[in-house]
């Protein structure tokens, strides 16, 4: 089990080259005199939310929980970055006191770049009616075929709810040139629509993929959900690898997951399947079933080696039982809670499904025009 074990110690391994921290900074916002929403994004539960260096170990040969569950700290971390960079652009240009529909320009503290703004009332997007809306473009690409557009944001203010656009690239020049084609869009509401308090959607597409001789889980495009109510945090979703190889040499892979997290007590759960990357089935029953994370090494093993001891397969996937339990410092057991604090995330899980990933493979992000 060797061979195996190194296998999957440097496929996590390779997942975090070039991946920033997710630490977060308890920075509060500016104070607010303007239209522009207070709050656009939803914290994860740290628990779900983990560096994955600082997991135990095991003394057997098994493979560990921070090898089996590494990527799904990275992967939340991917997401949540994304409503990170919209409220850092929004509190970045309240120094410009939006307080009616203006135009503005102003020269980017990030890249130097002059930015054209433009606020308007009354606007209509995604077959929906906004308060506001609002479209920052680089100056110097309004010419180009995406007109240089940086960000949109389209948003209600009492309740809160918005969507925001972004490409990185327009909005900082000097740090995304590698990432010319990237965009995110965050979905945010306080409506309370779905039971929750505070909700959003994160949505990435046209990811720049590595060579998969440096990093096989580089990743292409994401969609995941985050709800608050109360301490509770559910997260669930899809990233989309098409490069990603296991050991029988499948290639393409959808890494689908849901967790519930409890703030007060950094407690979470969570489950994971490895999904084909093109497979157009949205059944949890499916996705986190047939294509449980467990099941899927399995099938794997099994198929490279036919006649291995089942005692040893058994003992080697030992962690990979779901749910996986977390606390405040990452992983801590498969498949059986470790406590009774886990009981009311537990029972969440069920009500929580992964998107068909197919639609994730095929992501698309526009502007409106």
């Amino acid at each position: 089990m060797k061979k195996l074990h190194q296998f999957f110690v440097l496929a996590v391994a390779s997942l975090f080259l070039g991946i920033t921290s997710c630490q977060k900074e308890d920075v509060p916002p500016p104070p607010q005199s303007d239209i522009l929403p207070a709050r656009f994004s939803v914290d994860v539960t740290r628990s779900l939310n983990y560096n994955a260096s600082t997991l135990k170990s095991a003394e057997v040969d098994t493979l560990k929980g921070n090898e089996i569950y590494g990527h799904l700290g990275t992967f939340i971390c991917v997401g949540e970055a994304g409503s990170k960079i919209v409220e850092e652009v929004i509190n970045a240009i309240r120094v410009y006191n939006i307080n009616k529909p203006m135009s503005f320009s102003f020269t980017s503290d990030e890249d130097g770049r002059v930015k054209n703004a433009v606020v308007v009332a009354r606007a209509d997007y995604d077959n929906q009616h906004w308060e506001f809306g609002m479209t920052i473009t680089d100056a110097e690409s309004e010419g180009n075929a995406d007109g240089g557009k940086a960000l949109q944001l389209f948003w209600n203010r009492s309740p809160i709810k918005g969507i925001a656009i972004m490409k990185p690239y327009n909005i900082n020049r000097s740090e995304n040139e590698d990432d010319p084609d990237a965009m995110y869009r965050i979905d945010y509401s306080e409506a309370g629509g779905h039971g929750y308090r505070a909700e959003m959607t994160v949505y990435a597409a046209y990811l720049p993929v590595a060579d998969p001789l440096d990093n096989p889980w580089s990743m292409s495009s994401l969609k995941m959900f985050v709800g608050v109510k109360g301490d509770i945090v559910d997260v669930y979703g899809n990233s989309v690898h098409p490069n990603a190889i296991l050991l029988a040499g499948n290639t393409g892979f959808t890494y689908s997951f849901v967790a519930s997290g409890d703030n007060s007590t950094d407690l979470g759960v969570a489950e994971v399947g490895l999904p084909p990357v093109n497979l157009d089935e949205p059944s949890r029953n499916i996705l986190l079933g047939y294509y449980s994370l467990k099941k899927v090494i399995t099938r794997e093993i099994y198929e490279v080696w036919p006649d291995i001891d089942p005692e040893s397969v058994q003992a080697y996937l030992y962690n990979a039982s779901a749910p996986g339990f977390f606390d405040a410092n990452g992983f801590v057991a498969g498949g059986t809670a470790p406590g009774t604090g886990y009981e009311q995330l537990v029972r969440r899980l069920p009500y929580l499904s992964p998107y068909n990933p197919k639609e994730v493979l095929n992501l698309s992000i526009v502007f409106k025009d």
